[in-house]
């Protein structure tokens, strides 16, 4: 599996995508738009050394990214709340063709990208908050798309 970091404001946030990729076996994290990158001191306190073990790359173009992964047959899944989302449990795509993107903190992903994910993922909730810290949701749509290959 691949995980998109896009437009990630926290570099906090972007050390727990490496630390919780390195967890579930990901196989790659692209950091697109504005997603800071490695080596900062804000990445590696939450990483603890899995920005070295996680292969990444900075892409400036998501566009460009989205063709170039569909041409080798990956799947774009966006994590994300929408009416066109389904429960992330409802995945049916292998987990070796998914690029999952996980948006930024307060927009979330824009409609237009949304527009070119081949399907889009919700966390079911049933409080009253309805929305997660972006890397503890990840982390959860991991989780469970992991799971469901074990």
């Amino acid at each position: 599996m691949i995980l998109i970091a896009h437009n990630i404001r926290s570099l906090h946030n972007v050390g727990a995508f490496f630390r919780t990729a390195d967890a579930f076996g990901v196989e790659k994290i692209y950091l697109t738009g504005y997603t800071g990158c490695p080596p900062r001191k804000e990445i590696a306190k939450t990483a603890l050394g899995s920005e070295h073990r996680i292969p990444w790359e900075h892409r400036e173009n998501l566009d460009e990214l989205l063709l170039e992964l569909k041409s080798t047959g990956k799947k774009i899944v966006a994590l994300e709340i929408s009416d066109r989302a389904i429960p992330v449990g409802a995945l049916e795509i292998p987990v070796e063709n998914i690029a999952l993107i996980a948006g930024s903190e307060v927009e979330g992903i824009s409609p237009q990208l949304l527009e070119q994910c081949d399907e889009v993922i919700e966390i079911p909730m049933i409080g009253t908050k309805k929305s997660l810290n972006v890397s503890v949701a990840t982390g959860i749509a991991l989780f469970a798309i992991m799971t469901k290959i074990r």
